[in-house]
Order: C-alpha cells, then structure tokens, then sequence
C-alpha cells in the first residue's frame, strides 16, 4: 500500500516551496508501505544548487515526481524530475539553461551483501551513512538525496554550445623572437677562449 501526498501549483514565485517538499522520512514508517510525492519546486529551495543558480534569469518550476519503494528486498528511492536550471556560462558570463530532466534511481541498502542483489550499474547509498537518528525515529533525508542528484547532473562549468568568451582582446599581441637557447652558451664559449 502506497501513500502519495501532491503539491499544487505555485503561482505567487515569492512562495517557498519547502514547505510541500518533505525535508525527510519517517524510514521506519515508509520503507515497507511506501511513499509517493509529486509536485512542483523552484530550483532555489535547493541551498547548494541555489548557490550555484544565476540571478540575471528568473528560474522555472520543475516538476517532481519521487517514490520510496522495496523491490527484490531491496528499498529504492526513485524519482523523476522535469524541467530546466539557469546556471552563468563559464566562457561568456551569460545566462545558460542546464537540463536536468531525467529518472534517477538510488538503491538504499542496509549493507554491503546487498550489492550482490543489485545490477552493477545501480547507484546506490548505504542506509547508515545517509539516515539520520533523531530520538526513536530514523529520516531519511528526501530533499538533501534529490539535491545530491541534481547536483551530479549540473556541470561544473556550464556553457553553451557555441559562445565566445568575454575576453576580448586589446591591442595587438607583439610576437616574441624564439630566443635559441644554446646562444647564451656560444657567448659564454666565446668569452672563455
């Protein structure tokens, strides 16, 4: 049995989205009923990636659709998301537009023997290394996971496809003779004898 909770539309860009965006999960609650969120966030509820965004171009909601499932013994943490970042291009200094839709799949073990459970190339966490003990109950922390995989997919240096830089030369560039090195050798040959 599974639970979905859903955000609606935010249409007031001043609003903060956190609020709907679960900060984590009750694990011991979740992980065997599941859990389902779909709704819509702005990039800046992210701090990290919030840091890295522009502030020339105003960002677009994305679209989220996540999941904490078990399959084959093992809980997942599945997610989907739809839309679109402005980063500043590192050659230009302009506003570019980073796509980070895509599905995204993270295998939440509780230990290393479940690797052998898994395909080689499913990304995956180890529950002690991420779950956060507060009093009785173990979070998982939701919107930080979602963030780690955004932050993967962003580039670290962001440009486009065909830009220049923002350098621009002044003046010319005086070219320099090739000063052999063996004559500073001949004038000291040539002082010797």
């Amino acid at each position: 049995m599974s639970t979905t909770l859903k955000s609606e539309h935010v249409t007031d860009n001043k609003q903060n989205d956190a609020k709907t965006l679960p900060e984590s999960i009750v694990l011991d609650k979740w992980a065997d009923n599941g859990f389902d969120w779909a709704g819509v966030v702005t990039p800046n509820i992210f701090e990290r990636l919030a840091a890295l965004l522009t502030l020339e171009h105003e960002q677009p909601a994305i679209q989220l659709q996540a999941n904490l499932y078990r399959e084959s013994n093992v809980l997942h943490l599945g997610f989907t998301l739809e839309g679109i970042v402005w980063l500043t291009c590192q050659r230009c200094l302009q506003p570019v537009a980073v796509d980070i839709s895509d599905e995204y799949n993270i295998a939440l073990l509780d230990d290393d023997s479940q690797t052998r459970l898994l395909d080689e190339e499913q990304d995956y966490l180890l529950l002690d290394e991420v779950v956060i003990q507060q009093a009785s109950e173990r979070l998982l922390p939701f919107k930080s996971l979602i963030e780690d995989e955004i932050l993967l997919k962003v580039p670290m240096s962001p440009k486009h496809e065909d830009c220049e830089m923002a350098v621009e030369q002044v003046g010319e560039i005086e070219e320099e003779e090739a000063e052999n090195p063996f004559a500073a050798l001949a004038a000291l040959k040539g002082k010797l004898s």
